[in-house]
């Protein structure tokens, strides 16, 4: 088979083929596309320990290393980056309101456990497969989700760039330009440039302050022991304050799974590949609650599958996970830095602003692709109504005062985000509405299974086969 398959990009005729073996292009490439990477995640990443008082060296070091046990686990066949959580921040507030050093262990304890539940969901995966399962995700649930994944994230994008239009407006420009009319290489590595040519814009324009970077030292541990879960067990062990944090913190794991699901279908959609057929949701899930796992004892937050990189791959064309790995191999190497994570501390929220804004976009345009490409009917009313309701109620909660709906069980407050609601209520009509669509012939997933191919459009990753 081919490593290359043409593919529309952007709208543009004369687009690159599609790139599913990196190594063609070359090592200085390969590397430039990894950085590229590397430089999307950031701005995210660095945001949770910045908001939550975890260690940013600590971050990009799990970072890298859960991104590498994921494909490890994954088969290394999905090119998807495990940054930062944001799904956990509201766990994080509530047992260390003010990011006090000696309560972030007891959140981070909770995290670790929430973790847990990817391994248990993992499982039952292996156990009934994923026909009986993706059953209940067909590309009219699957659709909205992934859109609203993207407009979610989008007011974050817009309050960055308020923070200097101009700034933001210079990467969204460089993006664009060298995506649509750039040649070679600059085509191909637009996010990077917006990044860089946006940072320097900001410079001279003086809304850096490089303070920190002058005080950071150039090498230093990214780890601390106090700072992870293992220093809590001695003789201040608070117990209760530990069942507390499990107890509330758990619960995230559940719309954390379901984004999950919906973000392997996003990135399958985007590169042709049924990476839930192969290498399969029961091995994704478990290299992302592994991550988060390892991630949460030594201190660092919660690792998730990153939207940013899919943008990247929807916007470059270069489906190579290897590229993923190299991108992880520089966070792990700069975690070590600490003069460099200063640098992308101070890098401004116009900057990340902008670029966010491409990428969130990207996003959901890849949610509208999956609905065209898999022909929804929207003729039909039950289609209609599923997708209505997905997308009023996961956009309607996160923009709403609360940004969630609020609810006690047992005293325990449980807190349910607008993507987590939208999605059950999805799963749900779709499962009760008449008039579903049946699935396909198992032949043609197995096919893709054993021979590594992309699925036709008509049976992509959404519109998976539905056993009896």
């Amino acid at each position: 088979m081919s490593d290359t398959k043409t593919v529309p990009t952007m709208g543009a005729d004369d687009a690159p083929d599609a790139v599913y073996d990196a190594r063609t292009l070359g090592a200085p490439k390969m590397t430039i596309f990894g950085i590229q990477h590397m430089f999307a995640m950031f701005g995210a990443t660095i945001l949770v320990p910045t908001l939550t008082g975890l260690s940013v060296s600590a971050t990009l070091l799990f970072a890298g290393l859960g991104t590498l046990l994921f494909h490890f686990l994954s088969k290394g066949k999905v090119p998807a980056f495990l940054g930062s959580s944001f799904a956990f921040i509201a766990g994080y507030a509530a047992i260390a309101p003010n990011g006090e050093a000696h309560l972030l262990p007891y959140a981070c304890l909770g995290v670790a456990c929430a973790g847990l539940l990817y391994l248990i969901v993992s499982a039952l995966f292996k156990v009934f497969g994923p026909q009986r399962i993706m059953r209940f995700f067909p590309p009219v649930v699957t659709g909205p989700i992934v859109i609203c994944i993207g407009l979610i994230l989008a007011p974050s994008a817009i309050a960055n760039c308020e923070t200097n239009w101009p700034v933001a407006l210079v990467a969204i420009a460089i993006i664009v330009i060298s995506n649509i009319w750039g040649r070679g290489m600059i085509r191909i590595i637009p996010i990077l440039l917006g990044v860089i040519g946006s940072y320097v814009a900001a410079a001279f324009a003086g809304v850096v302050d490089f303070a920190p970077v002058a005080d950071a030292a150039w090498i230093g541990l990214p780890v601390l022991w106090d700072n992870t879960v293992f220093a809590l067990f001695g003789p201040n062990f608070d117990a209760g304050l530990a069942i507390t944090a499990i107890i509330t913190i758990m619960p995230l794991a559940f719309a954390t799974i379901i984004e999950h699901i919906g973000d392997m279908s996003a990135i399958s959609s985007t590169c042709n590949r049924n990476f839930i057929a192969e290498p399969g949701l029961h091995r994704t899930l478990l290299g992302d609650g592994l991550a988060t796992i390892v991630a949460s004892l030594f201190g660092a937050p919660a690792n998730t599958t990153y939207g940013e990189n899919t943008g990247v791959l929807a916007l470059t064309r270069v489906f190579d996970p290897r590229v993923v790995r190299i991108a992880a191999c520089f966070a792990i190497l700069f975690s070590f830095c600490p003069k460099f994570a200063a640098v992308i501390s101070c890098m401004p929220a116009c900057v990340i602003g902008g670029v966010s804004l491409v990428l969130y976009g990207m996003i959901s345009a890849v949610g509208i692709r999956n609905l065209v490409e898999n022909h929804v009917d929207f003729m039909m009313s039950r289609n209609v109504l599923i997708t209505a309701l997905i997308l009023v109620l996961s956009l309607g909660i996160a923009s709403s005062a609360a940004g969630a709906i609020v609810f006690e069980v047992g005293g325990v407050t449980v807190a349910l985000s607008g993507l987590a609601v939208g999605s059950v209520v999805g799963i749900l009509l779709n499962i009760i509405l008449p008039g579903k669509e049946e699935g396909w012939d198992g032949g043609l997933a197995a096919e893709a299974e054993a021979d590594d191919v992309p699925l036709p459009l008509e049976a992509e990753v959404t519109n998976l086969p539905i056993a009896d």
